[in-house]
């Protein structure tokens, strides 16, 4: 019995530490791109019905629309409480299956005006199936990745570098099968593309135990920030033409695909019985599908899909 009660206890101080520094983060988060931008976010603040699998929850959905710098922005929080994981969370994990579980997490998609500035996408998250059990299991994941619709050099390499400064304290190999894992990950198999250039992507970390897993998940979620204004400062005032403008619009049809058929996260959320206008909120506002778009040989988006969207090493 004691040591029921001692890992019950341990996994609501787990709980309440994480959930602290997830709703900071999205504090930051949103002040930051705030400072970019000039508009403040609005937020949305909501508690969980009662679904199949979930039973309670809360959150703060924030967003940004028809902004001069960002044209749809969302960096959510959430916290969800349920009595069975779905498939997407216990497919690869058969123990965990029926076990009641909590997840939290900070997730956020930015979609800029500018054609010259690229999309990116942040999430971190905790995971922990049979609280109150004298067998807990408990998990962090996440990550962040860059989606550009022109290439730079300068860009790829500051992203890049930066996710490498987030993991090189943990370890010398962590960046290197992060950036792996993310190339992997956020691949469109059904068009032999990558979504973007990368970044980090992680999942089932606990490993190290909690304090050192809980460290290179902050990190990583720290990171963001210095990794993505540099870049949205350095392209949100660049002029553009209408043609390039329909290609942002064109290759963003990349971006809804890869989240609506493959992306974990929002197979979670729609599976578990979650909040629909938050989990789809990544979506950008406008996109356009074309059948067998013509792409101009030696053009910059020839560049891009032949250059940029193949798997390199881009930290210096």
């Amino acid at each position: 019995m004691n040591d029921i009660n001692d890992a019950n206890k341990e996994s609501l101080m787990h709980i309440k530490t994480v959930r602290t520094y997830l709703l900071g983060l999205q504090d930051r988060i949103c002040s930051a791109l705030t400072s970019v931008d000039g508009k403040v976010f609005t937020e949305d603040a909501w508690k969980h019905e009662g679904s199949a699998l979930i039973h309670s929850g809360d959150g703060r959905t924030r967003v940004i629309a028809d902004s001069v710098v960002i044209e749809k922005g969302g960096v959510n929080f959430s916290h969800v409480k349920g009595s069975s994981l779905p498939p997407s969370a216990s497919s690869k994990r058969p123990e965990l299956a029926g076990k009641p579980f909590e997840a939290m997490g900070v997730s956020l998609v930015i979609h800029p005006q500018n054609p010259f500035a690229p999309t990116s996408h942040m999430n971190v998250r905790f995971f922990i199936a049979g609280a109150g059990t004298d067998n807990p299991i408990w998990w962090f994941g996440g990550g962040f990745d860059l989606t550009p619709y022109y290439g730079f050099d300068e860009d790829a390499q500051h992203w890049h570098q930066t996710a490498k400064e987030a993991c090189d304290p943990f370890g010398e190999s962590v960046y290197a099968d992060y950036k792996k894992w993310c190339d992997d990950y956020f691949y469109l198999k059904h068009r032999d593309e990558q979504r973007g250039i990368g970044g980090l992507f992680f999942d089932d970390l606990n490993e190290a135990g909690f304090e050192q897993s809980f460290a290179l998940m902050q990190s990583i979620g720290d990171h963001y920030v210095p990794a993505y204004t540099p870049i949205l400062e350095r392209r949100k005032d660049t002029d553009f033409t209408a043609e390039q403008r329909d290609w942002q619009l064109y290759r963003r049809g990349r971006y809804v695909e890869f989240n609506l058929v493959f992306d974990r996260g929002t197979l979670f959320g729609l599976q578990s019985g979650g909040r629909t206008e938050s989990i789809l909120m990544s979506l950008p506002p406008l996109v356009k599908w074309e059948y067998q778009r013509p792409i101009v040989a030696n053009s910059p988006e020839e560049k891009l899909m032949n250059v940029y969207l193949k798997p390199q090493n881009w930290a210096l």
